[in-house]
């Protein structure tokens, strides 16, 4: 990838916009579904993940400064509040850094902005640990 964020308007756009969020989440779910050290996490999900790669999709390229429809069909929710009543541990957080750093890895991302989107994600895995 030869983009860089600096000048870009968003990492959205840095990221590729949605045809990018979208390699990134379906990397993220393919390494989560096909993993053996990622079996906890996937336990969590339904056996069909096509309605959790929409989600994150949508929820990822609201945040990142896409199209906020994700934000417009889910008015006041947050990924905290969504993932509060699962029991969230260091290791199921660490799970989900894990399998999201590989697909970030995997998905052809800016080096700048893959720094930037790890260190948030291990600020909002840590953030949903709830022992």
């Amino acid at each position: 990838m030869t983009s860089t964020i600096v000048g870009a308007d968003t990492p959205f756009e840095v990221m590729g916009g949605g045809p990018g969020v979208r390699r990134l989440v379906n990397a993220f779910y393919d390494i989560m579904d096909t993993e053996p050290g990622y079996a906890r996490l996937r336990a969590l999900h339904a056996s069909d993940l096509t309605a959790m790669r929409e989600s994150l999709s949508g929820f990822l390229a609201g945040w990142l400064g896409g199209p906020r429809d994700w934000f417009t069909t889910h008015p006041g929710v947050c990924m905290m509040s969504l993932h509060r009543a699962m029991p969230i541990d260091a290791e199921l957080a660490g799970q989900w850094t894990s399998a999201m750093a590989q697909a970030l890895a995997a998905a052809d991302i800016d080096p700048e902005l893959v720094a930037a989107l790890r260190d948030a994600f291990d600020r909002m895995a840590g953030g949903m640990t709830t022992h």
